[in-house]
């Protein structure tokens, strides 16, 4: 199997159970890791046969931009099931960070991993 990744995308987002977080955009920090066979990309060294990561990212910053959700979990949920169907990807390990959400520590967040390993 092999492996695409995008670290430390940082968007703002309305994020968090407070009322006080659900009036501000605070930064989340997502890590990507999803499957792909890049051997035929690589081969013709056209776009057009590769995972396009580029069209992931904006995708993705996208929606958590526009989105309002309580929990990271949920966001990290949806931003699981946006890459598996929209990019055919058949496994993806996703983490989303809620960067000083806790007074003490750096961050905290959740990591998931959805579909089958190839």
């Amino acid at each position: 199997m092999d492996i695409i990744f995008v670290r430390d995308l940082r968007v703002e987002t309305v994020i968090g159970i407070y009322d006080w977080e659900r009036k501000i955009k605070q930064q989340v920090i997502l890590d990507l890791e999803m499957s792909s066979d890049v051997a035929r990309a690589a081969a013709s060294d056209r776009i057009e046969d590769a995972l396009n990561y580029k069209s992931v990212v904006k995708r993705l910053a996208g929606f958590v931009g526009e989105s309002q959700f309580q929990l990271v979990e949920t966001l990290a949920e949806r931003c699981a099931e946006i890459v598996r169907q929209e990019f055919s990807v058949r496994w993806v390990r996703l983490s989303v960070n809620k960067v000083g959400a806790l007074s003490g520590a750096r961050d905290v967040g959740v990591v998931i991993e959805r579909g089958d390993r190839p």
